[in-house]
């Protein structure tokens, strides 16, 4: 079969020096609030990084300036609302977020009261990498659509060839190895629907033959994809391995990497090890593996480990696995109590503390705030009570608290600070949290003040 090109591709030298990033723009509505760039570290966990902060002016406008050392995804957030951009080092953007009322008094749930941030840019450049993938995923999104039977029923693989030829005069000048890429792994998610190669020849031709490309968003999507139960399950000489075996002891890093040594895609130690480390992430939550055991090897990889970006990804799977578990740093805080004072979590360093996040809304958490109250009454020269209250005004915390006058404990407002909402998982009100006295989880999320709490309690305390 005749190989088309996707794009005429230049080597060009591989800076490594960051350069400035400058983002400009306006966004009515969201005056004195701050909008945030919020960076990736890896394209495996996404784990998140807040890059740069700016705050809104009273005329809508923001600047923001960060550093960067090749083409990178990023988030602009306000609040908990986003938009996607593609940023390269050197370059100025000026854009537009349209109008939105940030303040509409619906809940605050970062996980399910999100909208997307409509973002333009002030002048149309056709030569800018956003609008040539803007362009790019138009062509693709139409073609599966009007396409897929053919593809993936009738295997019809010179539909995928006219496709790819159509691509390649579309893009016959594109010299961003960022867009070249882009638009090669973006496609090979239609080489694989329609089998245009087997899955062998697929992995050699974009893995093993290929550089590992990090940062780039549609590299990791097919990585994450082919890759996918890769070592229990589709590769066919390592899925009969007992890894258990593998996993116990003081060795299993080496013995590990010498094992998976036998799949031939897996023949550069850089693959190798990445696809390891997404294996053990997958084996973490699966049934007959220690989590411990797979822990420790993550934290053996991160030391014994010669690629940076490997190391990176390791730890942020090891973040990701033990996040809120038994024993690991509550996420801190400070926020305003009834009075406009701030509170800390710190503060009480030394006591217990039962944590709850709730809304004057929820009918669920006044009913639990009232079997609250005779805990604290028990219990509060031991232990350190805070709600936070994740309504978006202020006042009506404080006109709900002071309707109940016999809440006296701390009540805290989330303020702007909705990032708490995801490091602690609140995907639903009440949620009640347990720390113990030196500031570690005991239980996330706990038992109700009405199913168990007091139990849980007593426990802490003696």
């Amino acid at each position: 079969m005749k190989t088309i090109k996707l794009f005429i591709f230049i080597l060009l030298p591989i800076l490594s020096s960051s350069q400035p990033v400058r983002i400009t723009g306006t966004a009515p509505g969201a005056e004195g609030k701050r909008i945030e760039v919020i960076r990736f570290n890896d394209l495996i966990t996404f784990n998140e990084k807040t890059i740069a902060s700016s705050p809104v002016d009273s005329s809508g406008r923001f600047s923001l300036s960060f550093d960067i050392e090749e083409t990178i995804y990023i988030n602009l957030a306000i609040d908990f609302h986003r938009s996607s951009l593609f940023v390269q080092p050197g370059k100025e953007y000026d854009v537009r977020i349209s109008p939105m009322d940030y303040n509409d008094n619906k809940e605050v749930n970062p996980f399910i009261g999100s909208a997307n941030l409509e973002v333009r840019f002030a002048v149309d450049d056709s030569e800018d990498l956003n609008t040539r993938i803007q362009f790019f995923n138009k062509l693709y999104d139409d073609f599966l659509l009007y396409n897929f039977n053919a593809l993936y029923r009738d295997r019809n693989k010179s539909k995928l060839d006219t496709f790819r030829l159509f691509i390649s005069m579309n893009f016959k000048d594109v010299r961003d190895p960022y867009m070249v890429n882009y638009g090669k792994y973006k496609i090979a998610n239609l080489v694989q629907l329609c089998q245009a190669m087997n899955q062998a020849q697929i992995g050699k031709m974009y893995f093993s033959d290929a550089p590992i490309l990090y940062e780039n968003v549609e590299y990791m999507d097919f990585f994450n994809q082919y890759f996918s139960k890769y070592l229990t399950a589709t590769s066919r000489s390592l899925k009969f391995i007992d890894y258990h075996a593998l996993l116990n002891g003081p060795e299993g890093y080496k013995r590990m990497m010498k094992a998976l040594e036998a799949d031939t895609l897996l023949k550069k130690p850089q693959l190798r090890e990445l696809v390891m480390i997404k294996g053990l992430m997958e084996m973490y939550n699966t049934q007959g593996y220690k989590q411990e055991q797979i822990l420790n090897l993550l934290r053996v990889v991160t030391g014994e480990t010669k690629f940076p970006q490997n190391r990176q990804i390791a730890e942020n799977i090891i973040s990701l696995l033990t996040k809120l578990r038994p024993g690991t740093p509550a996420p801190g805080f400070t926020l305003k109590d009834r009075t406009q004072k701030d509170v800390s979590l710190a503060d009480f360093r030394g006591k217990p503390v039962v944590l709850s996040f709730w809304t004057t809304y929820c009918q669920g958490c006044i009913s639990e705030m009232d079997r609250l109250k005779p805990l604290y009454d028990k219990y509060s020269d031991q232990v350190g009570f805070i709600s936070i209250s994740a309504d978006k005004d202020f006042k009506k915390m404080l006109f709900f608290i002071n309707m109940k006058n016999d809440f006296v404990w701390n009540f805290l407002h989330i303020g702007e600070n909705y990032s708490l909402l995801k490091e602690y998982d609140v995907r639903s009100y009440p949620l009640f949290v347990l720390i113990d006295k030196d500031g570690n989880i005991v239980q996330c999320p706990s038992d109700l003040p009405g199913s168990g709490l007091e139990s849980a309690l007593q426990k802490l305390v003696n």
